[in-house]
């Protein structure tokens, strides 16, 4: 029976090099494998919620630069260069759920939406399938990790799909504006995403921000609940400290309060974080050490373009440019950490 749930939901789509079909049109039920399931700018697929692979097939008779998104602007394969008539095949998995982006948005489109971007793209044939073998990387944070939904904003968690490879997929459960205290309470946040944990899952927590008015107590406490409770289910929690703000001081170096996440009531919330990491035996990325030692090297100017300071006057979302960045400092630290091996991420 499970063999044959399977096979129904199987879907393989091979399509021309030039991709001209017409637009699909709307229709009644499950739509059938073929070429209606993409346009020339990206594909829709009836899947139910899961983990699906799905390899691609890119190039044209002319060079081309194809990119693909997915879901709530997630990135998913980064801008892939072919020479003309040439093809190359790449694969990635991704998590499909409702809703698609932020916990607490809306549900989104149902099914599996691919969107194809880059100077030139082409794709040539796509098959999705059921993921048999995956794990899972989940996200739980806030708005400057979470799966942002409009332009010009990006978390570092939507950009992180782009650098795995297939057999390792992001479930993004940041949100916006969640502090350690409200992503406890709030029961479409923590009561959601603990139940959809699995023995062997990676679970990165990295919420900091909204902590502003967090007592050091209650901050370790429910640290210290997050881990417990990841560790219930049979993963692996991951401990990471909060990207820095864009806030410098006169001499060129990072201010202590704002940019280094040291709250209103004077708790420094990163150390904490190390505090903790090291009392329970947890892996820690520290991302804010990481990311002061970039900003800080970009500098006051050079470090604009990392936030979305020119955009917005705003010195602590990211760019989708900063956020790709940010991510490979994740990336990074999970294969130094030997939490993902080396032959499951990209590096170009």
């Amino acid at each position: 029976m499970r063999g044959a749930v399977l096979t129904a939901i199987t879907v393989t789509v091979t399509l021309c090099a030039s991709l001209a079909a017409a637009p699909a049109q709307a229709r009644p039920g499950p739509r059938p494998p073929g070429p209606e399931n993409c346009t020339d700018t990206g594909c829709h697929f009836d899947v139910p919620p899961g983990t699906y692979d799905v390899t691609v097939r890119l190039g044209a008779a002319t060079s081309s630069r194809t990119a693909i998104t997915g879901e709530s602007r997630r990135s998913l394969l980064p801008e892939t260069a072919v020479a003309a008539g040439a093809r190359v095949t790449r694969s990635f998995t991704v998590n499909v759920r409702t809703p698609e982006g932020e916990p607490t948005g809306p549900a989104g489109t149902p099914g599996l939406d691919l969107a194809l971007g880059g100077a030139a793209p082409a794709l040539a044939g796509i098959r999705v399938t059921p993921a048999r073998h995956a794990r899972q990387i989940i996200l739980i944070g806030d708005s400057t990790v979470c799966d942002q939904p409009a332009a010009p904003y990006s978390g570092w968690g939507q950009q992180l799909p782009q650098y795995l490879r297939e057999g390792l997929s992001v479930a993004n459960y940041a949100d916006s504006g969640e502090s350690t205290v409200s992503y406890l309470a709030d029961p479409r946040l923590w009561d959601t995403v603990r139940p959809l944990m699995h023995p062997g899952d990676l679970v990165l927590v990295q919420l900091a921000h909204n902590d502003k008015t967090t007592d050091e107590a209650t901050y370790r406490a429910n640290l210290e609940t997050m881990v417990a409770g990841i560790r219930a289910r049979g993963g692996e929690p991951v401990l990471v400290t909060p990207i820095v703000r864009r806030w410098f001081n006169a001499d060129g170096t990072l201010d202590n309060g704002n940019a280094l996440l040291v709250n209103g009531l004077g708790v420094d919330l990163p150390a904490v974080v190390r505090s903790v990491a090291a009392a329970e035996h947890v892996p820690l990325i520290d991302l804010t050490a990481r990311t002061e030692a970039m900003v800080e090297s970009l500098g006051v100017e050079g470090s604009k373009a990392i936030y979305l300071y020119n955009e917005k006057r705003d010195n602590t979302h990211t760019s989708v440019h900063g956020a790709t960045v940010f991510a490979g400092l994740v990336r990074d630290a999970l294969v130094a950490g030997h939490l993902v091996p080396e032959g499951l991420v990209r590096r170009g």
